[in-house]
C-alpha cells in the first residue's frame, strides 16, 4: 500500500527534516511505499496536493494543529484514513480524534508496526497508547526521504529523550516523560560514521547525563565532526564538560536562559539556572570556540516593564552570537496552562485553532503589565538586539572562535535583522492556513464525529493585523 507521512508547518518551523517521520518510514514494511511530504519545503495545496493514498500519518505540534486538522480533513473527505500523532495529540487526544481515524498518544515507534497490521486487516483502532519505547535497537531514520536543498546543511541525530526538570511552561515531558532514555552510544556512533561532517543533535539537552555524554563525545573525537546542539546551563558550568564538547567538535550551543532574574527562575521551576553564574559560563564557552545562541521568554508573573531592556543589555554584554525572544505561551497539558486556566487568565483557551498565532499572542493576561505592553516590549527586545549597533558590539573574533562565529556571524545576524523588520514588527507571514477552514464545522459536519470537546471556531481578535507576505529565508 501507499502511506503518506506529512510534516505540517507553522511560522516557527525550521528547515529541518522531521526525524521522527523518517524513523516511522524505516519501521514500515518494505513492500509498502512511503511518500514524505514537508509542508514547509513546499506548501501543501489543499486543492491540488491531496493524493489517492491508502493511509496518511501527520505529525502535529500545537502550532501546527490547525494546519494539520485542515490537511487531515481534506484527506478524510476523499475517504483516506488519517492517523495523527505527536506532542499535541498526546496532550489532547479527544480533540485530535475529531479530525482523524486514529490517534497515537506518546511516542510511536513501538506502536506503528501494530497500527499498520491493524489497518491492513481493517481493524484500525481509534487510539494507540503504550509505554515509552526503549531507544536501543531501533532503525535509523530513512534519510533518502529528506532530499530538499532547502534544509539547513546539518544532519539531524537524536541520542536521548525525556527531561527531569519540572519547568512549569515546558511541554517536553508531556510527550517524552520525565525519565531520561538514551540510545546506545555504539548505535549513535555507527549512524554518525555514515553522515556528513555537519551534525545537529536534536536532543533537549546534549549533556544532561555526564557519564553517557562523556563516553559519546570522547568516542566522537576521532570522527572529526562539527556539531551544534541544545544544552542546559547546568551542564556547562563545569570546565571539563565544556572542554570535552569542544574537543568532540561542538561549534555552537542553543541555551535556554529563559530569564536573567533569580525570582523568575525560581517561580517557573527552572532552578538549575543561576544568573550569578552566567558570565563565567559564557566566558568558558567562548574561550573554547563555542558560539552561544540564547533563548529568553517574556511574560512570567515576576516580569516587570523593565525586563525587556535588562535582558537585551545582558545579551549584548555577554556577546551572544544570536538570541531568540519568545512570549510565554500556555501550551496544553502543561502546569502553566492549568494554572492560568484556574486563575481565569487565559484569553483564548484554544489558541492553537487560530489562523495567525503570532498576531494573537499573548494568550493570557500578564501579571506585571498589560498584554499590549508585553507585546510591545517583546518587539522592542528583538529590534534592539538585532540593531546594526548591537550586532557590531556583540561581534568578537577570538583565536579559538569557530567558523560559525567568524564566517557565519554577520550573515546570520543580517538575516535576523530582516526577520525583525518583516515578521516580528511588520507582521509578515511566510505560511498561512486557509482562511475559510473552520475546525468546528469540519469536525462536526464533514467528519460527522460526535462532539466531545468544546472547540472555538472564532479565535480572538489579534492584537496586530498581519500582512500576507512570503519572506525568503525567515
Amino acid at each position: 500500500m501507499q502511506i503518506e507521512l506529512i510534516a505540517t508547518a507553522s511560522e516557527d518551523s525550521a528547515f529541518l527534516p522531521r526525524l521522527g517521520l523518517g524513523v516511522l518510514a524505516s519501521l514500515t514494511p518494505p513492500e509498502d511505499e512511503v511518500i514524505y511530504t514537508d509542508d514547509l519545503v513546499k506548501q501543501f495545496d489543499i486543492e491540488k496536493d491531496v493524493k489517492d493514498v491508502d493511509l496518511v500519518g501527520i505529525s502535529v505540534d500545537s502550532k501546527t494543529a490547525r494546519r494539520s486538522y485542515e490537511i487531515a480533513s481534506a484527506y478524510r473527505a476523499r475517504g483516506v484514513k488519517v492517523v495523527l500523532g505527536g506532542i499535541h495529540p498526546t496532550a489532547l487526544p479527544d480533540e485530535a480524534l475529531r479530525f482523524a481515524d486514529s490517534v497515537v498518544v506518546s511516542e510511536a515507534e513501538d506502536l506503528w508496526p501494530q497500527l499498520l497490521r491493524d489497518f491492513k486487516r481493517g481493524q484500525l483502532k481509534p487510539l494507540y497508547k503504550g509505554a515509552l519505547p526503549d531507544l536501543g535497537g531501533k532503525p535509523n531514520a530513512r534519510r533518502d526521504l529528506f532530499r530538499s536543498k532547502k534544509y539547513i546543511p546539518f544532519q539531524v541525530v537524536q541520542t536521548m529523550r525525556g527531561c527531569p526538570y519540572p519547568c512549569e511552561f515546558c511541554s517536553v515531558s508531556t510527550a517524552n516523560g520525565t525519565t531520561m532514555r538514551f540510545r546506545p552510544v555504539q548505535e549513535v556512533l555507527d549512524e554518525l560514521r555514515g553522515l556528513s561532517k555537519l551534525i545537529l543533535f536534536a536532543d533537549d539537552n546534549v549533556m544532561i547525563h555526564r557519564k553517557y555524554s562523556a563516553e559519546l563525545f570522547t568516542r566522537m573525537i576521532p570522527l572529526q565532526k562539527h556539531w551544534i546542539g541544545q544544552c542546559s546551563l547546568a551542564a556547562v558550568k563545569r570546565i571539563e564538560n565544556v572542554k570535552l564538547m569542544a574537543e568532540s567538535g561542538c561549534k555552537a550551543l542553543f541555551i535556554g536562559f529563559e530569564s536573567i532574574d533569580d525570582s523568575t527562575l525560581q517561580h517557573t521551576g527552572k532552578r538549575q539556572n543561576r544568573p550569578s553564574q552566567y558570565r563565567e559560563v559564557m566566558d568558558m564557552l567562548h574561550e573554547h570556540g563555542i558560539s552561544t545562541w540564547g533563548s529568553f521568554v517574556f511574560g512570567f508573573d515576576t516580569d516587570d516593564r523593565e525586563v525587556f531592556d535588562r535582558t537585551v543589555e545582558f545579551g549584548i554584554d555577554m556577546k551572544l552570537t544570536m538570541a531568540l525572544y519568545a512570549i510565554l505561551t500556555p501550551y496544553p497539558a502543561t502546569k502553566l496552562y492549568r494554572r492560568l486556566k484556574e486563575e481565569k487568565r487565559l484569553t483564548n483557551e484554544q489558541w492553537w485553532l487560530g489562523g495567525d498565532h503570532d498576531a494573537g499572542s499573548p494568550y493570557f493576561t500578564p501579571s506585571g503589565m498589560s498584554r499590549e505592553e508585553l507585546r510591545e516590549g517583546w518587539q522592542r527586545a528583538w529590534q534592539r538586539f538585532y540593531s546594526p549597533r548591537a550586532i557590531w558590539d556583540r561581534w568578537t573574533v577570538r583565536k579559538s572562535s569557530s567558523w560559525i562565529q567568524t564566517l557565519g556571524y554577520l550573515p546570520l545576524n543580517v538575516m535576523q535583522n530582516r526577520l525583525v523588520k518583516h515578521k516580528i514588527v511588520g507582521g509578515a507571514q511566510r505560511f498561512r492556513s486557509a482562511r475559510d477552514f473552520d475546525p468546528m464545522a469540519t469536525a462536526m459536519s464533514a467528519l460527522a464525529v460526535p462532539e466531545t470537546t468544546e472547540l472555538s471556531s472564532n479565535p480572538e481578535q489579534p492584537l496586530v493585523k498581519g500582512r500576507s507576505l512570503r519572506v525568503v529565508g525567515l
